[in-house]
């Protein structure tokens, strides 16, 4: 791989990864203890969650193509690249694409008072926690891709 392709994948990489963590860790917890408004602080968080899952697409087929380009270098550090690539991607899919549609459908049910009823507020603590913990096995998959980047 050329030197500006490697250069181009650790940028990639890096701009994952930090979006990742930057909307997840800072921004979004900011966003609930910063505004009274508890709903529209989810509704930001939501849409930058969106941007960020596409986001995340993007620069999974770009690390692929990247990846596939890359045939004169360490085979096995190219195959872990991939697997970290495909899992942090698989992360994505079925986080956001997955699991917020049910919990988007939650949400528009309750309407503009919020998740009142005790089962629908239960249903989406459960769908929202196994979001979280995707979300953070994603970003401890980044971690190390950052590491293998190198």
């Amino acid at each position: 791989m050329s030197m500006l392709a490697a250069r181009v994948r650790v940028l990639i990489t890096t701009f994952w990864v930090g979006g990742l963590w930057a909307i997840g860790y800072v921004v979004a917890p900011t966003l609930f203890a910063t505004l009274a408004d508890r709903g529209l602080a989810g509704t930001i968080a939501g849409s930058l969650f969106h941007i960020e899952a596409w986001l995340s697409v993007g620069c999974a087929l770009i690390l692929l193509a990247l990846a596939r380009m890359d045939r004169d270098g360490d085979e096995r550090g190219r195959r872990i690249r991939i697997g970290l690539v495909l899992a942090m991607l698989a992360c994505t899919l079925i986080g956001y694409f997955g699991l917020q549609p049910f919990m988007a459908e939650i949400r528009a049910a309750a309407g503009p008072g919020g998740i009142a009823d005790p089962d629908a507020r239960m249903k989406f603590g459960i769908l929202h926690g196994i979001s979280s913990a995707i979300y953070l096995i994603q970003s401890l998959l980044g971690a190390a891709l950052v590491f293998k980047s190198r």
